[in-house]
């Protein structure tokens, strides 16, 4: 049992499907060449040399040319069992279940969607002037403070307000975590490691925040996890790491925005009709 949640920290990069594109720096990849013959064909379907090197890749984390002669036959041997397979799945109109259907309708969707977030960053490079931007925007948006605290957790408010009355009898804070929390910093006494307030979840991270150096919460917090009693101990500012140590994951967070803000203009552009579920 935690209250602290997952956030990215200030070099943390967004998921948004370009990950195999933002290599920052890069040239411009040169036309491609000619299109090579099959690889194999199973039962008439060619199995194309575009489709090998993708797999060679994700079998072997290798490019076809780099594959020895034994790499290389049991890397398309994989490749033409998962032709048969498919092949089967389609003669036994597998893909008229709706589940099926839908997966195969998302991956199409995504590796369109993928395709085009690569098309669209490919050589816009960020400058220098980019990344200390980024990073100053970064910094901006950062906590200022970060925060110090023990905290009792129980599962319903008379336990918690129970604690409460005991803490205003003069009960010592770490001794009734012991005995009352049910979170596994009891042990501790309570006491929680710095956090930002955006590590935790927020109805504590709002309570926390109202609190002096040495004040208790005098009415239970209530979050997913239960209802908590929590005492602030010390706050400390926050130190933004050194540009130089995140100069290098700047330029995906760049890119990343860039694509964001691609897929909002697309957005507003695109006729949605959405259906209550």
């Amino acid at each position: 049992m935690t209250v602290r949640k997952l956030t990215p920290a200030l070099v943390a990069l967004v998921t948004i499907g370009i990950a195999a594109c933002n290599q920052a720096g890069k040239a411009p990849e040169k036309p491609k060449a000619e299109q090579k013959p099959p690889v194999a064909t199973v039962n008439g379907q060619p199995v194309s040399a575009a489709a090998f090197a993708l797999w060679a890749q994700a079998q072997a984390n290798k490019k076809g040319e780099e594959l020895n002669p034994e790499q290389r036959k049991q890397v398309l041997d994989g490749l033409v069992n998962l032709y048969v397979a498919a092949q089967e799945a389609e003669k036994q109109n597998v893909a008229s279940d709706p589940d099926v259907a839908a997966r195969l309708e998302l991956e199409r969707m995504n590796v369109l969607a993928n395709s085009l977030f690569q098309q669209y960053v490919k050589g816009k490079t960020p400058t220098e002037q980019d990344l200390k931007a980024e990073y100053d925007r970064q910094v901006a948006s950062m906590p200022k403070l970060e925060y110090h605290a023990h905290h009792i957790l129980v599962a319903s408010e008379e336990l918690a307000r129970d604690a409460i009355a005991k803490l205003a009898k003069g009960a010592k804070f770490e001794e009734l975590a012991k005995k009352m929390s049910t979170d596994g910093s009891k042990t501790q006494g309570g006491e929680l490691p710095w956090f930002a307030p955006g590590q935790m979840v927020k109805p504590f991270s709002d309570a926390v925040q109202k609190l002096s150096k040495g004040e208790y919460t005098k009415e239970p917090v209530k979050s997913e996890f239960g209802w908590h009693v929590i005492r602030l101990d010390d706050t400390r500012p926050v130190t933004p790491p050194p540009y130089d140590t995140v100069k290098d994951r700047l330029g995906p967070m760049i890119q990343q925005r860039q694509v964001r803000e691609y897929i909002d203009g697309l957005r507003k552009t695109a006729k949605v009709e959405e259906k209550t579920l």
